[in-house]
């Protein structure tokens, strides 16, 4: 058996635990951010102090082996007027789970046991805190949602992000996070937002340290596009570079997507000032990082995501 830690948040995570629920040698645990701040999730956080739910609620449906039912019931937002308006069931179920626990972990294991899920999922932190982002003109976004989702179409570049407790309480990483990197035989950085989704885990106390000490081999899965507002620019290596210095060391694999999307696709990314992420593979810089491609892009719907099964069998190669 093999024990893989993946660490990420968003429908990134989610598309990548999709295809490695299925691999019977895989012993998986997820890490999740916590900073979620959108949707119904900010309203949670607001109304009643929960911890985000969101990003969490989306790992177990991708590990559960009722993914399809589960997704379909869990994830559905009530639309009738009222308080109900807006959340979905699952974002709900697992608030009052760990509320009556006690415990957002327990909650979290609660949900993960009615739903049969295969691995382990942990928030990267249970302390509440809020992500903000710091611009090259010294300028700061606070929340999640605001970084996430531009709010002009002209922003300055992030020149870094931090988290800032709720009450000027302490930040600590869950503990259980610290032994799942430890022990695991390969860690997968991504993909996702590389700010909100990949930097807000390794900004928890103690996280990038226990990545640049853990003897497993570390996996980057590049994303496939560009994002407005947070890597609008970036090439492969920024992308790489930028999660490397975070961590103190150097990535021994990065995963990158080589089929370039539909020109219809593209153009629709290109009007939301995206581009697709190139790389130079003769690059220099690229010194020992093993370069892995493949086609691994899925397009349904007009949107360049990663296909779970070709991102698995990817991965499995690697296993």
């Amino acid at each position: 058996m093999i024990r893989l830690t993946t660490i990420g948040g968003g429908s990134g995570q989610f598309s990548l635990l999709s295809g490695l629920r299925d691999l019977p040698e895989a012993e998986i645990t997820a890490v999740v951010a916590m900073t979620d701040s959108g949707g119904s999730t900010g309203r949670l956080r607001e109304e009643l102090g929960a911890l985000p739910p969101g990003d969490v609620l989306k790992c177990i449906v991708a590990l559960s082996p009722h993914r399809e039912s589960a997704r379909r019931l869990l994830l559905k937002r009530f639309t009738k007027t009222g308080r109900l308006s807006g959340h979905n069931a699952g974002n709900m179920l697992l608030t009052m789970l760990s509320w009556y626990s006690g415990s957002f972990p327990e909650g979290v294991a609660a949900l993960a046991e009615i739903l049969e899920v295969r691995g382990r999922i942990l928030p990267v932190t249970t302390d509440n805190a809020t992500l903000v982002a710091e611009l090259t003109d010294g300028s700061r976004i606070v929340g999640e949602g605001a970084i996430d989702v531009p709010r002009s179409s002209r922003r300055e570049k992030i020149r870094d992000v931090f988290l800032l407790p709720k009450d000027n309480g302490p930040i600590s990483v869950h503990p259980p996070v610290l032994e799942a990197i430890e022990n695991a035989d390969l860690v997968i950085l991504g993909p996702g937002d590389l700010y909100t989704s990949i930097i807000a885990n390794l900004i928890v106390p103690e996280v990038a340290e226990a990545l640049a000490k853990t003897t497993a081999r570390l996996v980057y899965v590049l994303n496939i596009m560009t994002k407005f507002g947070e890597t609008q620019q970036f090439r492969a290596r920024d992308f790489v570079a930028r999660v490397e210095s975070a961590i103190h060391r150097p990535f021994d694999v990065m995963v990158y997507n080589h089929r370039r999307p539909e020109p219809q696709v593209l153009e629709r990314y290109r009007r939301q000032r995206a581009e697709f992420v190139e790389i130079d593979n003769e690059d220099g810089w690229w010194n020992d990082r093993k370069l892995v491609s493949a086609d691994l892009v899925d397009t349904t719907g007009g949107m360049a995501r990663h296909d779970p099964a070709k991102l698995a069998a990817l991965i499995r190669s690697l296993l």
